[in-house]
């Protein structure tokens, strides 16, 4: 069981100091990954189902992730996940091959299509068609990172006799994670991706949804045993996080890793505890 650490752009660590101590603190720990959410922009008074307030500060998830980068040396950096339909496939692809540069190599990229109908307005960007576009997109950005002469001829998105250099350091390029808990994100992770992340799951919601990917795995032909599982749980009440007993659970229905979270820890103290409690409840298990 792996372990890592969610939020690391958003409130207490929205702060540079306290995402540098929060950073080297999950390394030492041995967590494996830290991770970040993503809203360019939030409904102003909040409205379901928007998650958070509009006056929490949310930092760019690839701003955030190489400032990350900086102050350590081995923990994975993982985006939890970008909205791929807001983004500009090419512009958003330098982004990330210059953060796995830097990173030498660190990056999972996570991918989600998103849900804030707002959030889209506000961004100009249309709501509809956007599992068509994250999956053309996607594409285009594999295309410029991996094809000698990039070329890419799409609905929504065409390019051609152009380079993008310095290309990712990993090859042929960064680990894809797809989230969402739809029959339609668990066909994507299946045919698209590396791995699969489900945000907010108790033990039932999360056995439903590998019951849901096995399905698609099945449909594609694709063993379920290759996808790389990481859920964010919900924890127990009155706790920061699961305890050993019950991170076994998540484990023993085919969880790969823990994306642990606490929205209880509002500062800096609080953070560097979930961390310690994740070393002491949780990597024991890796």
């Amino acid at each position: 069981m792996k372990t890592g650490l969610f939020a690391t752009n958003i409130g207490p660590c929205a702060s540079p100091a306290t995402l540098a101590r929060v950073a080297r603190a999950a390394e030492q720990a041995g967590l494996d990954s830290l991770w970040t959410g993503e809203h360019v922009v939030l409904p102003d008074p909040q409205a379901p189902p928007s998650p958070l307030p509009p006056e929490v500060p949310i930092l760019d998830p690839v701003v955030a992730l190489t400032f990350m980068a900086a102050h350590t040396d081995r923990i994975r950096l993982g985006t939890g996940i970008i909205i791929l339909p807001q983004r500009n496939p090419l512009v958003l692809a330098k982004e990330l091959a210059s953060l796995d540069v830097l990173s030498s190599g660190r990056l999972i990229f996570g991918v989600g299509i998103g849900y804030l109908k707002p959030e889209f307005d506000a961004l100009n960007v249309p709501f509809d068609h956007k599992g068509a576009r994250t999956e053309e997109y996607l594409q285009a950005m594999i295309a410029v990172w991996t094809m000698a002469k990039p070329e890419f001829r799409g609905r929504f998105h065409s390019f051609g006799g152009v380079r993008a250099e310095p290309c990712p350091v990993q090859r042929p390029h960064p680990e894809i994670v797809f989230g969402g808990h739809t029959p339609d994100a668990f066909r994507r992770a299946a045919r698209l991706a590396r791995g699969w992340y489900g945000f907010a799951l108790d033990l039932d919601r999360t056995r439903a949804c590998l019951d849901g990917l096995r399905a698609a795995c099945a449909h594609v032909g694709r063993r379920f045993e290759d996808l790389e599982i990481s859920v964010t749980p919900v924890p127990e009440r009155g706790r920061l996080l699961l305890d050993r007993d019950a991170a076994r659970r998540f484990a023993d229905l085919g969880v790969h890793r823990l994306i642990v979270y606490s929205p209880a820890a509002r500062d800096e103290a609080a953070v560097l505890r979930v961390v310690a409690e994740a070393e002491r409840e949780l990597v024991a298990l890796a």
